[in-house]
């Protein structure tokens, strides 16, 4: 998470009316956290809480940031998890590799934006570290919850959540990317009469061990108009040259 005195330095220069992307670069913050942070100021929330007293806004049919719910979605299809605990509680895990620090705060402030309280918990293991969260509601915010791995099983989204995806297809695939792609740049050599030519070109990979999240990835692609392939059974590409830079444009390479 953030310090509070960058929150602070931060709601200066949004309450000062300087733009998300000015504000990141000054304070070198992520522009989506900024966003995040503006979000739940307009709110009336204090700034990084989506809604007061954490309620959940399945339940009491209340506001949520959309855009970050999409987000936090892909994520937790992606990598994340939900364990019960003793009097109905649960707790969110998102599995965030180290050498990723600002996707780890994303998603930490993403967590604090949907879930309405600002505690998230850090649990480090092996080149990773679990982000995430208790609430009694996780299973009313993900109902793809359910026994054994996601892969085994079937995953759908909800209508309400589909009208969520289908007005921020953007937010969901970079949260799916976040956990489960990545960008790089494919080498390619030819052999020629004349001579071996090399190269090279960056292109988006997302793979997935289930066929019902590959197609929730592909659907989202499809509303934004980026042409996809299958190289694999596993794997989804995205490699012409104007369908990468439409996806640089709001995802970019992990950090």
């Amino acid at each position: 998470m953030r310090s509070e005195g960058e929150y602070q330095a931060a709601l200066e220069l949004i309450q000062a009316g300087v733009n998300d992307s000015e504000i990141g670069r000054r304070l070198d913050i992520p522009r989506g956290t900024i966003r995040d942070w503006r979000v739940g100021l307009l709110a009336g929330t204090g700034g990084r809480k989506g809604r007061r007293n954490g309620t959940c806004f399945r339940c009491n049919h209340g506001w949520v940031d959309e855009e970050a719910y999409a987000y936090l979605l892909g994520v937790y299809l992606g990598d994340g998890c939900l364990s019960s605990f003793p009097r109905g509680v649960y707790a969110l895990r998102i599995t965030c590799d180290l050498k990723y620090p600002e996707i780890i705060n994303e998603i930490a402030t993403h967590i604090v934006v949907v879930r309405g309280v600002d505690k998230v918990g850090f649990a480090l293991q092996e080149g990773c570290v679990d982000v995430g969260a208790y609430w009694k509601h996780w299973p009313c915010l993900f109902p793809q919850h359910g026994p054994g791995r996601k892969h085994e099983r079937r995953i759908w989204l909800e209508p309400w959540q589909r009208l969520i995806v289908t007005a921020h297809p953007k937010a969901l695939i970079r949260g799916l990317i976040h956990s489960d792609g990545n960008r790089h740049i494919n080498p390619i050599t030819r052999h020629f009469d004349s001579g071996t030519k090399h190269y090279s070109y960056p292109r988006y990979m997302f793979k997935n061990a289930s066929k019902d999240i590959l197609r929730i990835f592909t659907d989202a692609l499809d509303l934004i108009g980026i042409h996809w392939t299958r190289p694999y059974d596993r794997v989804v590409s995205i490699a012409r040259r104007g369908d990468v830079a439409f996806l640089d444009s709001f995802v970019g390479p992990k950090r």
